[in-house]
């Protein structure tokens, strides 16, 4: 594991500085005149700055394009007006997305008579039905750039409409129509829009769709909108081995929200209370209907907590007003419950004591909603905060009130993370326990009595049973434990925010006494050794490898100073009589039966589920006497640090599919999985 987190300590490379694309030339004399001043018209300005429209052009940018067209078709099923979206991937990278909906106006345009109304839409920046509201109650295209920027940035971009039992036809290449819209023939059983393209290579390079990556953007879409049936195709030739996205896929979710999150939790979630999960109208304003509200939430006793928001079937993944007032509703629901059972103490809960202990989706259908930038990744609609706030306040006290026993169960864990909260507030920095002053301690952390952080050390352990063991089995004077929930958050694929709310890293971080970030100090690093002990199986290697991502991206300097170990733990325990050796797995456990005991007398084998199971006595001797143990330390190589930040980005990342090639490329080194 050690050489994963090798690094390299050369500097970055300064990119080369260039001109910026397409710039006019000045002037030989360096005049500013009128002669430097450019007017972009039609769909130029999205071939020259890509960025400003669909985030830049790298991998993420191109499946924004198929997110636009997905979106127009989605619009078209909110409406009421189509009920199936076939999506299709084709070889050499072509797109394909149809839906039965009304199909896209082909008459002439009111303003612009000479050209058919298809025609202005697909060339014109803000040009589409969306604005006005009369088409559209809610949408999730609303800047009138989506198709058009699709239009632009395609090699090759083809369309058919089936309107009044006419199929029309026009073909595009780099947003330029290379014919008019041309009747193609009858259409007597079809309607809707048919658009199959091409992404420019010129824009995206080598880029291309995913299909894993497409699959999962149909499957959200189809749990946003229950009325929906979206078809999924690919062709097989570009789904990866291993890769389990299927070729072919009809995707119909009459649960909504419901089945989206019980799906992302899995049948063994760790669940405080039964999901709730429900759909309502908002409240009208001055007698006009404003839209309408679903969600799903999961309050957890354990596990990390999530929060995905959409708006008119659009992810807000940096979520907005619709949040805030889902928060604000769970909030003041929860305090309102306290007051009513007489606990005083839920005042002091926050949104944030909440939020950090459950997994939710919210779906937001609104009218003219504002969103902050074209990815429309964050809604700020001012008026959506005390819609959602009201539509779900109500309702989720009448649930408090239909299950009292559950509702005082999560009223009393959310107040004891709201104390813990308050708690840590109070300690910034946690001197030792003394005599004369007993603290209360970050998370579950039993400390040590010696203060000289160089003699002293603490192991990071997993769950309270192997806590419970640990504790025992340690030098009091030297040896300090801390207990952390299952499987930590994993930091290389989560955001800042996440990091910051989750309690189990904030535990660790404060127990560490050394900060994070521009507050990190090494000076005051309260252990001369951290020592990460966790089970010898598969789930303790894993375990261990989040814990270890998370000292390579947020405190590195733990590891290239030489504080960071790995404990060895026994897996079996192998007995002869009064004889007993401690093998670390199943080569070893064969090897030392043949070399260390009588042959032809029987050896007692027995295999340690983990360290919570382990007796104190044989896990001091094997793991944590500092006499007879192993320890590996972690060590960051300068030269190979370039090298180890892709190596963790590809196998903890956000990008499942680098880790899909790395099985690919590993997978006939694996000789046995010891399960």
């Amino acid at each position: 594991m050690s050489d994963l987190f090798s690094t390299d300590g050369a500097s970055p490379k300064q990119p080369e500085r260039k001109e910026p694309q397409g710039a006019s030339a000045l002037p030989e004399s360096g005049a500013y005149d009128a002669s430097a001043i450019e007017v972009l018209e039609g769909l130029e300005p999205v071939r020259r700055r890509p960025g400003m429209y669909i985030g830049g052009t790298d991998e993420s940018a191109l499946h924004h394009l198929a997110a636009e067209i997905l979106d127009n078709s989605m619009d078209e099923a909110v409406a009421g007006h189509a009920s199936t979206i076939d999506v299709t991937l084709e070889r050499d990278n072509w797109l394909t997305v149809r839906d039965n909906g009304r199909g896209i106006p082909v008459d002439p345009h009111p303003r612009f008579p000479d050209r058919s109304a298809l025609e202005v839409i697909l060339t014109t920046l803000h040009a589409g039905g969306k604005f006005s509201g009369k088409s559209y109650a809610t949408s999730g295209g609303l800047h009138g750039v989506g198709s058009s920027v699709v239009n632009a940035l395609t090699s090759a971009f083809e369309v058919e409409v089936a309107r009044d039992r006419v199929l029309w036809r026009q073909n595009y290449a780099r947003g330029i129509p290379l014919g008019p819209v041309e009747r193609a023939g009858a259409a007597p059983n079809r309607r809707g829009t048919r658009i199959r393209f091409h992404p420019d290579p010129e824009i995206f390079g080598t880029h291309v769709f995913q299909p894993a990556r497409l699959y999962r953007l149909c499957r959200s879409k189809a749990f946003l909108f229950r009325g929906v049936t979206i078809k999924w195709a690919c062709d097989p030739s570009l789904i990866r081995a291993g890769d389990s996205t299927p070729g072919e896929a009809v995707l119909h979710f009459p649960g909504g929200l419901a089945d989206s999150l019980s799906d992302e939790l899995g049948a063994d979630a760790p669940l405080l209370t039964p999901l709730w999960a429900g759909e309502a109208d908002l409240p009208e304003v001055s007698g006009h209907a404003t839209g309408r509200v679903e969600w799903a939430i999961a309050f957890l006793e354990s596990g990390n907590s999530s929060f995905l928001s959409f708006c008119n079937t659009i992810p807000t993944s940096q979520g907005g007003t619709h949040e805030a007032g889902c928060r604000a509703a769970l909030l003041k629901g929860l305090r309102a419950w306290g007051e009513q059972r007489s606990n005083k103490r839920a005042g002091i809960v926050t949104a944030e004591d909440i939020l950090g202990a459950v997994a939710a989706q919210l779906s937001l259908f609104i009218c003219d909603p504002q969103f902050q930038g074209q990815t429309k990744e964050k809604l700020t609609s001012s008026d959506a905060s005390k819609l959602v706030e009201t539509a779900l306040r109500d309702r989720f006290e009448h649930w408090l009130s239909g299950n009292p026993a559950q509702a005082d169960a999560l009223l009393a864990f959310v107040i004891e993370r709201a104390e813990d909260r308050v708690r840590r507030r109070e300690q910034k920095e946690t001197p030792r326990k003394s005599a004369t002053r007993r603290l209360r301690l970050p998370g579950k952390l039993t400390d040590c009595t010696r203060e000289k952080a160089s003699e002293t050390e603490i192991f990071l352990v997993e769950g309270d049973s192997a806590g419970g063991s640990a504790k025992q089995a340690r030098n009091r004077e030297t040896q300090a434990v801390l207990p952390l929930r299952g499987k930590i958050l994993n930091v290389a694929s989560a955001s800042t925010e996440k990091l910051r709310a989750n309690q189990e890293l904030r535990d660790l971080v404060e127990a560490l006494g050394c900060g994070i970030g521009d507050r990190f100090d090494l000076t005051k690093l309260r252990y001369g050794r951290v020592i990460i002990m966790t089970d010898a199986d598969v789930d303790g290697a894993h375990i261990a490898s989040l814990l270890m991502t998370f000292f390579f991206r947020e405190l590195p300097e733990l590891i290239r100073s030489g504080h960071l170990y790995l404990a060895q733990p026994p897996l079996y325990r192998l007995t002869q009589g009064a004889k007993t050796v401690y093998a670390m797995n199943d080569a070893d456990r064969e090897r030392k039966i043949r070399t260390q005991f009588r042959a032809n007398v029987k050896v007692e084998v027995s295999r340690f589920k983990g360290l919570g199971e382990m007796p104190p006595k044989d896990l001091k001797d094997t793991t944590m006497d500092p006499t007879r143990r192993t320890l590996l330390r972690v060590v960051a190589r300068p030269e190979d640090r370039l090298e180890t930040r892709e190596r963790v980005e590809s196998l903890m990342g956000r990008k499942p599919e680098l880790r899909y090639a790395f099985i690919q490329e590993h997978a006939q080194s694996v000789e046995l999985l010891d399960i």
